[in-house]
């Protein structure tokens, strides 16, 4: 007796066992390995910034017993001019009109306080020299200008200015108040031509009672990159032995 015949089933109908697609586990090998990727390029990035970090703290410990160099001679020399102290002359800083830049130091909010000085270097003729930290309360005060004329030349340190996040406030020019360190519009609001493209923080002399307090250098710089990245690799070591596990568990007996 002949056995009942099956009629093939239409394409699409249904996969053999073998072929089969499991769509979830698809999508989770996806998800593990593109978090796989995020966690090893957190741990790369943070390998990098160690790299700088280094390189910054190593500039700064060699700053300490640097002399100081004639700003003119700096400036037309070129190159990386950030973490190099300078001296030059600036008889009446004290008495030029002054910006207020908002900044924060050992919790307080305040003011650091810029202006500008000539300088005489190749296609540079002015720069901005922060005169150091305020608090809100001492700012109107520190801010203006002062009579005497400096006993000497002023020795600082010269900076790139920061670069503004997307969270900084956009600068108050009509109202005298600056969230980033952008030269060129300072420079024009203080009426400055050619402008360096670095500040020089004022180191000395010191300024008079009330006046502002110079901070030309981070005496506190912490460096913890390569504690964070083992952090991200060991994350990533751990997302791959979840991952293998998942695949064990799924494994039919």
């Amino acid at each position: 007796m002949s056995e009942p015949h099956t009629p093939a089933s239409p394409w699409g109908s249904r996969e053999p066992p073998g072929l089969s697609f499991n769509r979830p586990r698809v999508i989770s090998s996806l998800l593990a390995l593109i978090g796989f990727c995020i966690l090893i390029g957190l741990g790369v990035w943070q390998l990098q910034r160690l790299k700088w970090k280094e390189d910054l703290l190593a500039r700064i410990a060699a700053l300490r017993t640097a002399p100081a160099r004639p700003l003119e001679t700096v400036l037309s020399a070129g190159g990386d001019l950030d973490y190099v102290r300078a001296v030059v002359s600036c008889p009446d800083l004290e008495r030029r009109p002054t910006l207020r830049l908002f900044s924060v130091r050992d919790g307080s909010a305040g003011y650091r306080l810029v202006t500008v000085c000539p300088v005489s270097a190749g296609a540079t003729s002015s720069i901005l020299v922060d005169r150091g930290f305020t608090t809100l309360e001492q700012a109107a005060a520190a801010g203006q200008p002062g009579r005497a004329a400096l006993p000497g030349p002023i020795v600082g340190v010269l900076r790139r200015g920061d670069k503004p996040t997307f969270v900084t406030p956009a600068n108050q020019i009509s109202q005298n108040l600056w969230y980033s360190r952008d030269v060129l519009a300072m420079a024009k609001t203080l009426g400055a031509a050619r402008p360096a493209p670095v500040f020089l923080m004022l180191e000395s002399p010191a300024p008079p009672a009330g006046g502002p307090t110079p901070a030309p250098v981070p005496i506190d710089i912490p460096n913890r990159h390569l504690e964070y990245a083992i952090t991200w690799f060991g994350l990533a070591a751990a997302l791959v032995g979840v991952y293998v596990a998942m695949l064990f568990r799924r494994r039919p007996d």
